[in-house]
């Protein structure tokens, strides 16, 4: 029986012994102060391990009132399964644990919390473990209910806990002190405080979010395994998203959620690293590795390697499938779990991710239905056109009699142009004519036609979807006209998988996708062209990004415009940059009145000395002549930096194409003032911020 039942049973047999004054008023006093006690209001806590230190996280009030629901139900606790944070962890009840839902991490422990004490190098609270807890809060109700205070209780790990009073309650750890004859387990060392209840103690418990939806975003990361300068993980930055997406909803949209008239966007991460780096290469990167310099080595082993990974064949296959599966993977988990949403999916890619991403959705294939099957009909002609010219070929040198062994393998002169010496050995043709044929298509007598064919197929070209939607830099017609190639977007030798979903817009963080497009050769992007799947594209990136390019001049070379400047989330432009621009036009006004004025004094220094009556016509027609000269430039000036809505028209007329449904692709962010000091400086910062 525990301690509290024994006085209860106390009290009931005091109740029944003959009553007194003395006895009466002791009653009294007792039920005064049993209405002192109330039960503490337990709070549901997990532990994340954070720069090699437990850290305690309280769960949000909704989260922590389920738990505490399902804890106080009748059923049994073991198999229980509590959904928290959005739907993105699952709490198993019975073991006291929670498990990440659509990633893999650590599963971290959970703990119903009512008592805390003060942790040793911080001033965060550390709950007790909760058998001690209960014991801890039998006592402070015993303490309450007699008014007895001073109790001592000993914590399993030896230490002494003392109740003063409601509001002094202490902790005293052991201290270990050292003498001439060894270490000695002393006195208690320096109290610590106890706390009772989570409303007691300083702690942030963060705000729930929405229960709806309405939007899904897959956020894949770039290069490494850190995603910023503090070197955090892809699901920590996305948390970050996340995070900034809720509170611009309380800020911005608090009406309307309020009314609950819309939802939440949800981000999930993507993460292929991992799966890239286990496949076994690392253990061949440390073999071949030099010792010296061993921090510079890992990092480049870990990191920069994987934009060579994702040109190699073998690895960007790799890479593209793991992507694929992983976004195809959490999008039918994330039905499973919420099968009454019916919202979009967007994707986003920051820098290396972004390229993978773009692949991916140039390489989609539509339903083969309608205009898609007229698409596919020319590619079967062009390549039995292929095979006509390399029987042709064969017969130039001689060697007519090797044609049966082509069809047979089916190779046309595309195929030819890869194939290498042993290839042709393997299939049967001897040593004379492997060099004969070697030396026809490879070394510049059958250059154009091999060479056009080659950059067919080195730039993916194994999709008749984007037929002729993108522009080679060394093509050109008879007239000296540059003309689109049947060629796509991709690596060789890779075969892309179908996502299962078509997403609605594709965002690009620091995305290096143009310099990629122009090294594999491609010059112009048709403005007709549009993702296969996909209805919108937005290229986002800091101004100092050294790692992002632009995509609208590939659309519309003959252009020079400036980007769109994404504004501030309260609405305007950073002081700095109105500064800026205010300074600009104001030495642009000076300027052209000083340059009036200037003209208007040397034409009357330079004027002719004619009598009185010519003289008034002169000035007349002085009057008249140098001011339309003058006046274009000042007024073309002030309007360009006093109407920023002609600006937003002027940027809205101009035509990018289709590729982002009409609308403009390039996009810039607000540089910070600290920033602008010095770019060089904050270079590196700012490919990590977004």
């Amino acid at each position: 029986m525990s301690a509290v039942g024994q006085q209860q049973e106390q009290l009931s047999q005091s109740d029944l012994s003959p009553s007194s004054n003395s006895s009466s008023s002791f009653e009294i006093i007792d039920m005064d102060a049993a209405s002192l006690y109330e039960p503490v209001s337990p709070h549901w806590f997990y532990c994340k391990i954070i720069d090699s230190k437990e850290t305690w996280i309280p769960f949000n009030a909704e989260d922590s009132q389920r738990l505490e629901e399902a804890y106080g139900s009748d059923k049994d606790c073991n198999g229980r399964v509590v959904p928290t944070d959005g739907g993105r962890y699952d709490v198993h009840l019975g073991e006291r644990m929670r498990y990440a839902v659509y990633w893999d991490e650590l599963a971290s422990e959970v703990r119903r919390c009512t008592w805390f004490y003060k942790g040793d190098k911080d001033n965060k609270y550390v709950p007790y473990s909760e058998g001690f807890s209960q014991k801890l809060e039998e006592t402070y109700m015993l303490a309450v209910t007699l008014d007895e205070w001073k109790k001592k209780l000993e914590s399993p790990n030896r230490e002494i806990i003392i109740l003063h009073n409601p509001k002094l309650m202490v902790h005293y750890h052991l201290v270990a002190r050292s003498d001439e004859w060894g270490s000695i387990p002393a006195e208690q060392g320096r109290p610590r405080t106890v706390k009772r209840g989570v409303e007691n103690i300083s702690v942030d418990i963060p705000c729930g979010e929405p229960l709806q939806i309405d939007h899904l975003v897959f956020v894949v990361h770039g290069i490494g395994p850190a995603c910023d300068l503090r070197f955090r993980s892809i699901v920590q930055c996305v948390n970050d998203f996340r995070g900034v997406s809720l509170n611009l909803l309380q800020t911005h949209f608090k009406k309307a959620q309020e009314q609950q008239q819309i939802g939440r966007v949800e981000f999930l991460p993507v993460n292929w690293h991992s799966p890239l780096h286990s496949t076994g290469v690392d253990v061949d990167l440390r073999r071949i590795t030099l010792p010296s310099i061993n921090r510079l080595r890992h990092f480049t082993n870990d990191t920069i390697l994987d934009v060579f990974f994702y040109n190699s064949p073998t690895y960007c296959q790799t890479i593209v499938d793991t992507v694929a599966s992983e976004m195809n993977r959490i999008y039918k988990l994330f039905l499973q779990r919420n099968p009454n949403f019916k919202g979009g999916v967007s994707i986003a890619g920051h820098s290396l991710g972004s390229l993978i991403l773009f692949d991916l959705l140039t390489n989609q294939k539509e339903s083969l239905e309608g205009n898609d099957s007229e698409k596919v009909t020319p590619r079967v002609v062009l390549d039995q056109g292929d095979t006509l010219d390399l029987e042709e070929d064969l017969k130039k040198l001689q060697l007519s009699e090797f044609c049966y062994l082509f069809k047979k393998e089916k190779i046309d002169k595309a195929a030819l142009a890869l194939c290498t010496e042993r290839d042709l050995q393997e299939m049967g043709i001897p040593l004379g004519p492997r060099k004969k044929i070697l030396n026809y298509f490879k070394n510049g007598e059958n250059t154009q036609g091999v060479n056009k064919q080659n950059q067919h197929l080195a730039l993916g070209g194994n999709l008749p979807v984007l037929s002729e939607k993108f522009k080679n830099c060394n093509s050109t017609d008879g007239a000296g006209n540059e003309e689109y190639l049947d060629i796509s977007i991709g690596q060789a030798s890779v075969k892309y998988p179908r996502l299962i979903y078509k997403p609605d817009i594709f965002f690009a963080f620091g995305s290096p996708i143009g310099m990629f497009l122009t090294v594999r050769g491609l010059k112009r992007i048709d403005p007709n062209y549009k993702l296969p799947t996909c209805k919108g594209f937005f290229n986002i990136y800091h101004p100092f990004d050294p790692v992002a390019y632009r995509i609208e001049p590939m659309v519309v070379p003959g252009v020079e415009f400036e980007p769109m400047l994404i504004p501030h989330h309260k609405g305007r432009k950073r002081m700095h940059l109105e500064l800026r621009e205010g300074l600009t036009r104001m030495s642009m006004d000076l300027k052209n009145n000083v340059l009036s004025s200037l003209r208007m004094a040397w034409k009357s220094f330079t004027r002719a000395p004619y009598p009185a009556l010519q003289a008034t016509e002169a000035a007349a027609a002085d009057e008249t002549e140098p001011e339309p000269e003058a006046i274009p430039e000042k007024p073309s000036d002030v309007q360009a930096g006093d109407s920023p809505v002609a600006d937003k028209e002027e940027a809205a007329s101009i035509n990018v194409g289709m590729l982002n449904g009409g609308q403009r692709i390039d996009y810039v962010l607000q540089e910070k003032p600290i920033e602008s000091f010095n770019e060089y400086l904050f270079a590196l910062q700012s490919h990590l911020c977004y």
